[in-house]
């Protein structure tokens, strides 16, 4: 028997830090996502193979489905990814027992759809995958077994944009019609640097000080930013929102570091300092980002659904 699942990558546009704390925010699932391929075979094993964008071999492991049930210690001398792995299979069974009690094992096979550094949720649409096939919620998923807002797993499971919101440490989605008439303007640039979101979220809980206010003003911004039909309007919500965390984790904006001499407006997307940012702009944009050293420049319809 076998079973197939599939995640959307994820993009956030508004609310970068602000979501943990519940802010109103904009989140953009994206073309490119993740396979996961579960083959039921006769020996009592998870034979597990992640592929690239390329098709080629990134991981692989072989799990006894008996060493599931024994300590994490088993597994202290195994790589960083192998204990990942393990500990989400772990907190899968521990959220629906049933899981994996079987005397027949699987051939798993995931795909990712994107490059793994491009930052859109390799672990998220992971996360999203297993929690299918374990028919268990994701979101609790990812709490019990990593941390952050869960608009990543939102977008996982939608095919439009959403906007996100914690309340009362529950999930909440709305799907909102957010298609700009300006799309042809929006790009995607990869800046081709990881960024580590648990620094980022650390520094903001450290610095951050009046929270409601930085609440109410990043839903302000999301609300207008869906009610935008022309660009200039949409250009100086994304530069009020950047001014906004720029001054709430003190740092830089990346418009500031890295683009003073662009003519449009850029946004970090997510935690600041890697991955995506979001630049307005024209058929010249390209040219410019790629003249600087950043070649992945996606065109807004070529990257969201």
């Amino acid at each position: 028997m076998t079973k197939e699942f599939y995640s959307h990558g994820k993009l956030l546009i508004t609310g970068e830090y602000a979501v943990l704390d519940g802010a109103k925010s904009l989140a953009l699932p994206t073309r490119y996502g993740q396979k996961l391929k579960v083959t039921t075979i006769e020996a009592p094993i998870i034979s597990w193979r992640s592929l690239d964008v390329d098709g080629a071999v990134w991981f692989e492991s072989l799990i006894p489905l008996e060493a599931l049930k024994n300590p994490a210690e088993q597994f202290r001398d195994c790589g960083e990814v192998e204990q990942t792995l393990v500990h989400l299979l772990r907190a899968a069974q521990l959220l629906n027992p049933e899981f994996l009690q079987t005397e027949q094992g699987f051939e798993v096979v995931t795909r990712l759809e994107f490059p793994r550094n491009w930052g859109l949720g390799s672990s998220s649409t992971l996360i999203n995958n297993l929690a299918q096939w374990a028919r268990i919620d994701a979101f609790q998923l990812l709490w019990n077994g990593f941390s952050g807002s869960g608009y990543d797993i939102a977008c996982a499971q939608n095919d439009g944009p959403l906007i996100y919101q914690i309340i009362q440490e529950q999930p909440t989605i709305e799907k909102v019609a957010f298609h700009p008439p300006f799309y042809e303007h929006l790009y995607f640039v990869y800046l081709d640097k990881k960024q580590n979101s648990r620094e980022g979220i650390a520094r903001y809980r450290s610095l951050i000080a009046k929270k409601e206010q930085l609440l109410n003003s990043v839903n302000e911004i999301t609300t207008a930013l869906l009610q935008t039909q022309n660009l200039a309007d949409f250009e100086a919500l994304l530069n009020q929102h950047e001014e906004l965390i720029s001054k709430t984790i003190q740092l830089t904006t990346v418009k500031s570091e890295l683009f003073k001499d662009y003519f449009g407006s850029v946004k970090s997307l997510g935690a600041w300092g890697g991955d995506f940012v979001l630049a307005t702009g024209n058929d010249d944009s390209a040219k410019y980002f790629k003249k600087k050293g950043y070649s992945t420049v996606i065109p807004y319809q070529q990257m969201i659904l």
